[in-house]
């Protein structure tokens, strides 16, 4: 991994492209990685979120970071990730940090299964349930160029609507 300047990091907010931006997977495992997810969970942690994805900090790797507890122990690091066994389903709300003052109601697996690697390389694999198997899809989404935006229903584009073209109105100044 190249080295990042994590002291200048930022949220990047909606609309900006390289949310939308495919990206590739981490191939060297080294301490630049680990300062980034380091950043990475403070940023999360500071801005009171529960995920935080590489391009939602302009990094366009497949890293991201979570905790659904809040407790410091219980932060993640998924680098690689992918997500098999998705079962049941279930709507519920979300948020995103990139797109602040935004709700929607999105239908995600009750449970997953995800296999990834930790910061040395290592493979991993955990299963989750509800809000950490609705957060690893979350994050995911990330990975993959999808938003929150993508899956709202008619009902939530005219809820967010104002919220929406504020955020767009603010990218193009």
């Amino acid at each position: 991994m190249c080295a990042i300047d994590t002291a200048t990091l930022k949220i990047i907010h909606y609309p900006d492209p390289l949310l939308r931006k495919v990206c590739k997977p981490v191939e060297v495992f080294d301490q630049a990685l680990a300062s980034l997810a380091e950043r990475m969970l403070k940023m999360m942690h500071e801005a009171n979120g529960i995920g935080l994805a590489g391009p939602q900090v302009g990094v366009l790797r497949r890293i991201f970071v979570c905790n659904i507890t809040g407790d410091p122990q219980d932060d993640l690091v998924f680098i690689n990730p992918e997500l098999t066994d998705l079962e049941g389903e279930a709507e519920g709300e979300e948020g995103c940090l990139s797109i602040p003052d935004v709700t929607v109601n999105v239908r995600r697996a009750l449970s997953c299964t995800l296999t990834a690697r930790d910061l040395k390389g290592q493979a991993i694999e955990k299963s989750g349930t509800e809000l950490a198997a609705r957060c690893w899809q979350h994050e995911c989404d990330h990975l993959n160029g999808r938003l929150i935006t993508d899956r709202m229903s008619e009902a939530d584009k005219i809820a967010n609507r104002r919220s929406l073209k504020r955020l767009e109105s603010e990218y193009r100044r």
